[in-house]
């Protein structure tokens, strides 16, 4: 298998290039989210046109959004490359890229939703570690209320091996487990299944969170992940908070549409460590940091059903 390629460590007075890669973003959110970077030390650069540009329900046209990536990933005076927001449309970007592009070192890209696609895609294609994490209008803007600082730090800037994310979560199923973290928003997660760059889920610890889906929605993508055989070699599973996917009339949360699906899989030779709740990605709590494609090791230990831990140990650095 080959070796994950890693960015450069994040220091302060860094300039970071702001683009804008799905849908369109709010003006207000997006200096809020500037506000705060610069709070932390870096130094946004953004062409603002272009970032706040709108197009039907993307934020510009294909050309345009695809050309300010491939600027950003190359340019040599910014060091990391932070989405606007998520929405929809970074997956257009994608076909061009596995075709005419090759970044010629790894560069920090974060980013959550979906946004996923472009970092599945990355992991696949070029064994890029991404980051899974707040986005300048949509975590940065609300400040530390927003995103977690102390897991956001450790993923740009330690680049000694090893650290502790509390997930914040409850463990599901019980158990240990240690795998390479992949995954994301889980909408496109299983959007990718048939693509050149579809995800590949041996030996990790899945990453699987989204929002405003239905139960039913919910279980028919994780079905649809089980019978592609995406879960058959699964080390473990952190599951997000799934906020505002209640549903009216069957009464059935996502929680049991989880242990319908999952449960069964514990009872692998291997065992599988399964914790819900975690605030990552879509999260009504500071959302936490997880660099993709790094090795991790997931613990979960419950009593009676409820918290009693659920931490992530990240093994080695996600940056050199």
């Amino acid at each position: 298998m080959l070796q994950p390629l890693k960015p450069a460590a994040l220091r302060p007075g860094d300039a970071v290039r702001i683009v804008s890669l799905a849908s369109p973003v709010d003006e207000e959110s997006l200096e809020r989210g500037c506000a705060e970077l610069k709070r932390l030390g870096y130094a946004p650069r953004m062409d603002r046109d272009v970032v706040l540009a709108s197009d039907s329900y993307f934020a510009g046209a294909t050309l345009q959004r695809l050309a300010a990536l491939k600027q950003a990933l190359v340019e040599p005076e910014t060091k990391a490359i932070f989405c606007s927001r998520g929405g929809y449309g970074s997956n257009y970007l994608l076909d061009d890229l596995g075709r005419n592009f090759e970044a010629p070192r790894p560069k920090i890209l974060f980013g959550y939703s979906d946004i996923s696609s472009l970092q599945i895609f990355l992991w696949q294609k070029l064994r890029w570690v991404t980051f899974y994490g707040p986005m300048v209008a949509s975590g940065f803007d609300g400040g530390v209320k927003g995103y977690d600082q102390n897991s956001f730090c450790a993923a740009v800037s330690q680049n000694a091996d090893g650290w502790t994310v509390d997930l914040q979560g409850k463990a599901l199923l019980a158990g240990g487990a240690e795998g390479i973290l992949a995954g994301g928003c889980l909408t496109l997660v299983e959007t990718t299944l048939g693509t050149p760059w579809e995800i590949d889920t041996t030996d990790t610890i899945l990453v699987l969170e989204d929002r405003g889906m239905k139960p039913y929605q919910v279980d028919r993508a994780l079905m649809h992940l089980k019978q592609a055989g995406k879960l058959r070699k699964v080390r473990g599973i952190i599951l997000g908070e799934f906020p505002q996917c209640t549903a009216a009339d069957s009464g059935e949360s996502v929680r049991d549409v989880v242990m319908r699906i999952l449960t069964p899989l514990e009872h692998r030779p291997t065992g599988l460590p399964v914790v819900v709740g975690a605030a990552v990605g879509h999260s009504e709590r500071p959302m936490l940091t997880l660099p993709l494609g790094v090795r991790a090791r997931l613990s979960a230990s419950a009593s009676n059903g409820e918290q009693s831990g659920t931490r992530l140990e990240i093994l080695e650095s996600a940056v050199g």
